[in-house]
């Protein structure tokens, strides 16, 4: 079955940048919306960004708005988080997600949300 596969997480200082990547590890066209999640040790989970199936339409959580733009590559479903302007807020797990039945405009509602990669550690100092 598909697994995601991100890497691109690391080390960065305040105000640096760092660009994730998470693709399916077989072609598929079972992939619908897809998202990157986070979580640091003591916080809940967050969705801090979401992107329809399309690759047109995203959103963002209020925390990175501004700072992080998702995209995707429809031809492969390879997903993208583009973060500049990091702070030391922003260290945790980030994890992508992909829904396996349509969303339709719901792209951002987590409960779709049911294959998931196992995060890559992005730490800011």
């Amino acid at each position: 079955h598909v697994q995601l596969v991100e890497s691109g997480g690391g080390s960065v200082q305040a105000g640096g940048s760092l660009r994730l990547s998470c693709a399916p590890s077989q072609s598929t066209n079972s992939l619908f919306c897809m998202s990157w999640f986070r979580q640091s040790p003591g916080k809940e989970r967050e969705g801090i960004a979401f992107i329809g199936t399309g690759g047109s339409d995203a959103s963002y959580a209020d925390s990175v708005k501004g700072r992080f733009t998702i995209s995707r590559d429809v031809a492969t479903d390879t997903l993208y988080l583009q973060m500049d302007s990091l702070k030391p807020d922003d260290t945790a797990m980030y994890y992508c997600a992909a829904a396996l039945r349509p969303c339709g405009n719901q792209y951002d509602l987590t409960s779709l949300y049911s294959l998931w990669g196992q995060g890559t550690q992005v730490t800011v100092s």
